[in-house]
């Protein structure tokens, strides 16, 4: 009988959202359990990061890493598990893109430090200590206990180690991941790089497709709280700011079939080069107004342009950071 192969998840900086994914396979996650030997989900099972730096390099066949890099540790793991195994892919957005925790990257890594240990109105440190890598007390056994190191960015996984395919989502479908799993274990791979979801946008998909105005004249932006919601008529029509036109297709138009509007988790199509200078371009440009004053008035009812243009893939925009002078 010859040996499952072995597979690895690994959990950076997210919420989590994308282990449950794994678990929303519901009774198909019997057959993944079937099919291969799981030597690494520290979520779910109490293994060592010895027992992964004790294995063979390329034993195991594929490590699915979540979540964005921003400590030390995190990329002492993936380092490792790329190390270890024949393939990794990115699962989930904060891993392709960036994902919410990117969006820290509008701020100094001093500027986090300083709100959330010293200024923010929540807290009494007079003493402004702070957490950091050097030992701060001591184990049982005499050893020092250190924390990882805050990096400075919020980084990508492909922006540390290279990675061979991208799941995207935030977090991937149960159908994608199911998809992705069987053709690894039929070695029916697509070309290294390849996203495991269709290169259209969301709209293609969208069953309000046909209501879309070909041309639009948006005089204000609405958020869905401010509006009973039309569950026929396309969402960017009603004046919300829906990012199906820009947004990769594959998550079944989830939100748009809860009468919500799509936020762009499943990432840009591969002919989109930066996603929010898209958004900006495809329905910005399309405001009523052509007066200065007029303008201002109507982007003030577009609330967060970086949270929003941004929201899933900021470690990969081409506009950082602001310089303060």
């Amino acid at each position: 009988m010859s040996e499952k192969p072995k597979v690895a998840f690994y959990w950076c900086a997210a919420c989590g959202g994308c282990d449950e994914a794994v678990v929303d396979l519901a009774e198909g996650i019997l057959d993944v359990v079937a099919a291969v030997d799981i030597v690494l989900w520290p979520v779910a099972m109490d293994f060592k990061k010895a027992d992964i730096e004790a294995r063979p390099d390329k034993s195991i066949l594929v490590s699915f890493i979540n979540g964005s890099i921003r400590s030390s540790e995190q990329v002492e793991w993936v380092r490792l598990l790329r190390k270890k195994s024949q393939l990794v892919i990115s699962f989930g957005t904060c891993a392709g893109g960036g994902g919410i925790p990117a969006l820290a990257n509008e701020f100094s890594r001093e500027e986090i430090l300083k709100y959330v240990y010293e200024t923010c109105p929540s807290n009494v440190n007079e003493s402004k200590v702070r957490p950091g890598p050097t030992p701060v007390a001591h184990n049982g056994d005499g050893s020092a206990l250190t924390l990882p190191e805050l990096h400075e960015q919020v980084r990508s996984l492909d922006q540390v180690v290279a990675v061979d395919y991208y799941l995207p989502g935030c977090p991937p479908t149960p159908k994608i991941i199911a998809a992705a799993v069987g053709a690894l274990l039929s070695g029916k791979m697509p070309p290294p790089g390849t996203v495991l979801s269709p290169d259209k946008a969301l709209c293609d998909e969208c069953r309000r497709k046909d209501s879309k105005p070909a041309d639009l004249s948006l005089a204000e932006f609405k958020r869905p709280h401010q509006m009973h919601i039309d569950p026929e008529k396309c969402l960017l029509a009603q004046g919300l700011l829906c990012m199906g036109g820009s947004t990769r297709s594959g998550c079944e138009a989830l939100c748009p079939e809860g009468n919500m509007p799509c936020t762009g988790c499943f990432g840009p199509t591969s002919r989109v080069r930066d996603k929010g200078a898209k958004v900006v371009s495809a329905i910005l440009s399309n405001i009523a107004a052509d007066e200065p004053e007029a303008i201002d008035k109507i982007l003030d009812t577009f609330p967060d342009p970086v949270g929003t243009l941004y929201r899933y893939g900021f470690s990969k925009a081409m506009l950082r950071r602001k310089q303060d002078d």
